[in-house]
């Protein structure tokens, strides 16, 4: 028997519906199937119970009193922890309109009511699967210190790793649901430009600060963009920062990342080879770093582009 925590954790299930007899059906069918129900009645309350506990799936009728569940959806999307969680809507509303509505508003899927208790857990098991999967490259990209960010087919961020948080903040948000690169950007993407290996787009145009690469898909409707500040003394700074470096090893290492020879590095920053190499014994040794082709890598890693 597994007895670990990730065994034994129940997953934890937020019902959101105003009619009794569907929260009635769906909660007993949530907990035969061994899952923790939370139950709220409207828009409002489900956001209070989201504020509280993180839910790992949440189901959302579409049409409430008050705040709908279109509404809810945008507002949920918009709380911190709950950008990637699977949102179900429960509909009557099947029509093309409001399916696309769902979506729109960052719903994953939906189920038409009267709800069918077995298809609606074998949906939500496929979406809790899904997700622990995309969490666990997510971490792992986190760990790789990369600057990264996941953008649907509109351009709204739907995730990105902490190293890409200055960047999202300048964004502004797409119709009040969630930051989005801006329409050139994503225009920039979609082009032949963006396709050629090794090219960049310095953003914003009148004054860049970022250089942004597409990296690949990171689902169907998911494209992976890296982020790189273009800001040459702020990176140097970092790299000050983390290696406890002085500000000249720190210009070395900054240049040795971008592969550049001693000699180039020494007509860069006015001093001769020799001078620069003596630099990189120290910095070597700081970064407990076996040779040069090592100290970049660590550079690059910290940089967010690689």
């Amino acid at each position: 028997m597994n007895g670990s925590p990730d065994a034994l954790r129940r997953d934890v299930v937020l019902v959101v519906d105003d009619t009794p007899e569907t929260l009635s059906l769906v909660t007993d069918a949530l907990e035969d199937a061994g899952m923790t129900v939370l139950v709220a009645t409207d828009g409002t309350s489900a956001l209070q119970r989201v504020a509280l506990v993180s839910p790992d799936v949440i189901l959302l009728d579409a049409v409430m009193p008050g705040m709908d569940g279109f509404e809810t959806c945008v507002a949920l999307r918009r709380m911190p922890g709950t950008e990637a969680t699977p949102i179900i809507f429960m509909t009557g509303l099947a029509d093309t309109e409001n399916v696309v509505k769902g979506f729109d508003a960052g719903g994953v899927d939906y189920v038409t009511k009267p709800i069918d208790p077995d298809a609606l857990i074998a949906r939500i098991r496929t979406h809790l699967a899904n997700a622990r999967r995309m969490s666990s490259a997510r971490a792992a990209l986190d760990a790789a210190g990369r600057a990264l960010i996941a953008v649907d087919t509109d351009g709204r961020i739907e995730w990105h790793t902490p190293r890409a948080d200055g960047f999202v903040a300048t964004l502004p948000d797409a119709a009040g649901t969630a930051p989005a690169l801006p329409a050139a950007v994503m225009q920039w993407l979609a082009s032949a430009g963006a396709a050629t290996e090794g090219n960049a787009l310095a953003w914003p145009p009148a004054a860049p600060r970022y250089r942004l690469t597409p990296i690949g898909r990171a689902g169907a409707q998911q494209l992976l963009v890296g982020v790189e500040e273009n800001d040459e003394a702020a990176q140097r700074a970092r790299l000050a920062e983390r290696f406890q470096l002085t500000e000249r090893e720190a210009e070395v290492l900054f240049w040795v990342a971008r592969a550049k020879s001693s000699r180039d590095i020494g007509e860069i920053l006015g001093t001769s080879p020799r001078t620069v190499d003596k630099h990189m014994e120290r910095i070597l040794v700081k970064l407990s770093a076996e040779n040069r082709a090592a100290a970049a890598g660590l550079a690059i890693r910290v940089l967010g582009g690689g």
